[in-house]
């Protein structure tokens, strides 16, 4: 391996916040600290944008406890950003910026926590920074409650949101067949075009007290067939629990979520439709099919910010992720993400790895469909046996009036 040069670094946060998105961020950090070769420690006020806008955080100057409690600290401390920065071959001008920045700085590392847009963001700042000829090491820290990341067995955040999503589903299992009256509850879950976090819900099921239907995006869904199965189920025991991933779409591939929902015709600066409404839609369509009480329920932000029924394994592959991000970068590394690699011997062991950027920015994972039932309705055993080692573990969280005590960083910006 090349040896390492001295100079500073920046860590940037991207996309859809997490329960452990920080954690990741704090394992970047504080091994860049202590790290003899990293002069200083810059974070970006929401991800790219603060790098462009040249509004950078001191990390050097935070104080090592407030830090630490990053680790029990939801959402995107820094800041987050959805931009799309151009491709540097037809439009090189947001890069000339960061080359600006970089040099002002001396940044000679940049760390990136984000999703699939972050890892393409990426992509492109390492391959513009190496045509330029500025030796910068690029690394990729991955983060995704939708676990849709190419190339690795799982992703930062998506065990702690798996768990909100069963805990959850546990619970309205329990209070919807509290009465001797029937009912239909209808969960609506995240996940656009894979069926990761809505598959998570069959762990409720798994232990003892979850939907009795999942629906996940990789089958296209059938309304009408969707209503006659759920009428069947309804007729034969009188209350039905069903999950949908907020991703659902027809054969035609036009979400479920736009039949009912003019916010689906909104789209973000990567083109993606704002999905919602979809809970309401189902649950009025099957109160009109079987006149039954029907009740809608969407999960929304609180199932990517639950950090209160965080997953300690998630936790500590997260603190993990940012580490070996550092650490590779020191030793040479540049223009990869770190991934994880699940052993196939004996009990769960994960170990880290790096792949390229290439190979996972825009390209999404998806659940296999041998891992889905025939009829589209549910997972199999093998979608439990793979999500149930992820969401093991409770994380010791300090509290402040028996509330959670997250990180208070001062922020101070450098000149």
């Amino acid at each position: 391996m090349e040896k390492a040069f001295v100079g500073s670094c920046i860590i940037g946060q991207s996309g859809g916040p997490t329960s452990v998105i920080n954690a990741s961020t704090y394992g970047v950090i504080r091994t860049a600290l202590d790290t003899g070769c990293i002069t200083k420690v810059y974070g970006a006020a929401h991800g790219i944008k603060g790098v462009l806008e040249g509004r950078l955080y001191i990390m050097d100057e935070e104080d090592p406890e407030e830090l630490e409690l990053l680790k029990n600290t939801p959402s995107s401390e820094l800041g987050s950003v959805r931009y799309k920065i151009a491709d540097p071959d037809r439009d090189d001008t947001d890069y000339k910026r960061l080359l600006e920045v970089f040099r002002k700085y001396d940044v000679r590392y940049f760390f990136y926590n984000g999703g699939n847009d972050s890892m393409d963001t990426c992509e492109k700042i390492s391959r513009f920074m190496q045509g330029a000829g500025y030796e910068c090491r690029v690394i990729g820290v991955p983060k995704t409650i939708d676990n849709d990341l190419a190339g690795t067995d799982h992703c930062p955040g998506f065990g702690s949101a798996a768990k909100y999503i069963a805990t959850s589903c546990m619970e309205v299992s329990k209070d919807a067949r509290v009465y001797d009256t029937g009912m239909i509850t209808v969960v609506a879950i995240m996940g656009r075009h894979a069926g990761w976090l809505a598959g998570s819900a069959a762990l409720a099921s798994y232990c003892g007290a979850g939907p009795d239907l999942i629906y996940l995006p990789e089958v296209d869904f059938d309304c009408e067939r969707f209503c006659a199965g759920v009428k069947a189920l309804y007729e034969r025991q009188g209350k039905v629990l069903v999950a949908v991933s907020e991703g659902i779409r027809d054969a035609q591939g036009r979400f479920i979520s736009e039949y009912g929902a003019a916010s689906a015709q909104e789209k973000d600066a990567f083109g993606h439709a704002q999905l919602g409404g979809l809970a309401v839609y189902l649950a009025e369509t099957l109160k009109r099919r079987t006149g039954a009480k029907v009740r809608g329920i969407e999960l929304s932000l609180l199932q990517r910010c639950g950090a209160h029924l965080a997953s300690k394994t998630d936790l500590d592959e997260a603190v993990l992720a940012g580490r070996t991000a550092v650490e590779a970068a020191v030793a040479g590394e540049s223009g990869k993400m770190v991934a994880f690699e699940r052993g196939s011997v004996g009990g769960y062991v994960c170990k880290t790895k790096l792949i390229p950027l290439s190979s996972v920015a825009n390209v999404e994972k998806k659940v296999p469909l041998e891992w889905i039932t025939k009829d589209g309705s549910n997972v199999t055993q093998d979608f439990i046996d793979y999500a149930l080692p992820l969401i093991q573990g409770q994380p010791e969280r300090p509290v402040l009036h028996a509330l959670p005590r997250y990180a208070r960083l001062k922020k101070i910006t450098a000149e």
